[in-house]
């Protein structure tokens, strides 16, 4: 299983989208932002919000912290 099939299980097409726009393509490369960073992202809402910080924890990562 790929990474970004793990988004497509998580986050709807706008959301995988506004992620991939910014090149973010797995956990590890979604780790290095902050979470406002991704809240700015048209297609990220709070739910999607909530589904990338619980899917980051089971991978043993968290969100950048502000810079």
């Amino acid at each position: 299983m790929t990474n970004q099939s793990e988004f497509q299980k998580i986050l709807a097409k706008p959301g995988q989208r506004a992620l991939a726009g910014v090149g973010i393509e797995n956990f590890e490369q979604l780790a290095k932002f902050t979470q406002a960073e991704i809240m700015e992202l048209h297609g990220i809402g709070k739910n999607g919000m909530n589904r990338l910080q619980i899917a980051l924890a089971e991978k043993g990562l968290s969100f950048a912290s502000t810079k």
